[in-house]
């Protein structure tokens, strides 16, 4: 194996199944003390602390000299998230490479892009030239369920601009949609089937909700869409009753609405209202209501930013051409960071088959991702 390789295959080796999508799911600690381990190496300054029990972030600087053209120097950090979706295959934790690509669950979800960022604070480390701003390497919990290690990070970290290195192919992504996940809840009477006096149906009352899903979508397939895609709606998740001969008592519908730019998590929230509504219209029986379990707004930068110019720039040197600038449909941490006045541009390597056996990085991809971001932080960090 390559070092890159060496270096991924490590970093998979080590299960950092989210306990929210696991039972008994052992979290991100102890990648985050090998992480620990190789930056201090490096000589750089780790901070290690609990976001939720035994659930550490993890970020190291890189001190710069702090003073750049008469004024502070810009700092940067080049952040991922640790945690990974729940793997049922056998082996999901054991690397393989083949055909130049490593496959392995959170090969490119993201532990490809964290070892770029590892690479490039090396690279800066090993040559001797250091950065007039600070550089910090960030290893954050719980992107797969809420995002509790972003949503802390700027309470503790404040940096100027921050890269967010998840697999995109190494084009440079912008902007990316939001989304919100609804509990919707029919309450009903339960009683016997028979009945029909005192049972009330939780179920079939929650009719009218799941027609104005199916007409919502519609309605949000109909307008314009964004570069990289349209808003929808769609029914995820249904559990209602627990046997044939009884009235259900309660029926819960889990919902999803993916969030374009221009569209709010306060417009999903009237829009999941609408639909109760319309049900308590249909049959004044129905009593219900909704939960929101987590709402993410979209999330856009100025195209002519600092941060932007400086990963275009630093990909097209490495790339030997003008590199990709687009959006995303799906959320990613770097949202939360934007929220709190942190630009974060999305750029990492390629991969694909993310929550799937079949996920897998292109090794080569780490390499020139690394690159690049060693030159983004030589340029922004100036």
């Amino acid at each position: 194996m390559s070092d890159v390789a060496e270096l991924l295959a490590d970093l998979v080796r080590i299960d950092t199944t989210n306990p929210a999508l696991g039972a008994g799911a052992p979290g991100e600690r102890e990648l985050a003390r090998e992480l620990a381990r190789r930056l201090e190496a490096l000589d750089l300054e780790v901070d290690l602390w609990d976001v939720l029990p035994g659930r550490p972030n993890i970020v190291a600087r890189l001190r710069g000299s702090g003073r750049a053209n008469g004024g502070p120097a810009p700092s940067l950090a080049l952040c991922g998230h640790m945690d990974v979706v729940a793997a049922t295959s056998p082996g999901a934790f054991e690397p393989a490479v083949r055909d130049g690509r490593m496959y392995g669950r959170g090969a490119a979800d993201m532990k490809a892009g964290l070892a770029a960022a590892l690479l490039a604070a090396e690279a800066i480390v090993e040559s001797g030239e250091p950065l007039a701003g600070d550089l910090l390497i960030a290893g954050l919990v719980d992107e797969e369920w809420r995002s509790a290690g972003a949503a802390a990070l700027p309470a503790r970290y404040a940096p100027d601009a921050a890269v967010m290195v998840e697999c995109t192919g190494l084009d440079v992504v912008t902007e990316h949609g939001g989304f919100a996940w609804f509990d919707v809840e029919s309450r009903g009477i339960e009683a016997a089937g028979d009945d029909t006096e005192h049972g009330v149906d939780a179920i079939t009352l929650l009719a009218p909700v799941l027609t104005g899903i199916g007409r919502l979508d519609a309605a949000l397939a109909a307008r314009p869409p964004a570069a990289y895609g349209r808003g929808s709606v769609h029914a995820s998740t249904i559990q209602g009753g627990d046997q044939y001969p009884v009235y259900p008592a309660c029926c819960t519908v889990g919902i999803e609405r993916c969030l374009i730019a221009g569209e709010t998590v306060a417009r999903a929230q009237a829009e999941i209202d609408g639909l109760l509504a319309a049900a308590r219209a249909a049959d004044p029986r129905f009593d219900g209501g909704s939960r929101m379990i987590v709402g993410r707004e979209p999330a856009a930068l100025d195209p002519a930013g600092g941060i932007v110019a400086a990963v275009t720039a630093a990909a097209q040197h490495v790339l030997g051409r003008p590199p990709n600038v687009r959006g995303d449909m799906g959320w990613m941490d770097s949202g939360l960071l934007v929220e709190a006045g942190i630009p974060c541009v999305v750029f990492g390597p390629a991969g694909h088959g993310e929550h799937t056996a079949d996920e897998w990085v292109e090794l080569a991809s780490v390499t020139t991702c690394a690159r690049a971001l060693e030159l983004t932080a030589r340029t922004f960090c100036a």
